[in-house]
């Protein structure tokens, strides 16, 4: 089942951003640079992805959970949602 269907051209570019944060860390790395600057730079890739991740767990959360008429579907949604929540707060 497609959860992501809403707003992909907002995924996309959230993804875009990623990417280029990723290449601008790579370019750190091969330039050298001091120590500081390359944990603002994996700071930036990170919060990145945490921000795509939420994009999509906000969209699973609305349509599978909230959305749910059946309270079974809706119980068992959740306990998906809360088992990937733990591993990736890890």
């Amino acid at each position: 089942m497609v959860h992501v269907n809403r707003d992909n051209k907002k995924l996309l570019t959230r993804v875009r951003r990623v990417a280029g944060q990723v290449t601008a860390l790579e370019r750190a790395l091969e330039n050298g640079v001091e120590c500081n600057d390359l944990l603002v730079q994996i700071a930036a890739v990170r919060g990145a992805v945490h921000a795509l991740m939420l994009e999509v767990l906000d969209e699973r959360l609305q349509d599978q959970v909230v959305g749910e008429v059946d309270a079974g579907k809706r119980a068992a949604e959740a306990g998906s949602l809360m088992q990937l929540l733990r591993g990736y707060a890890r």
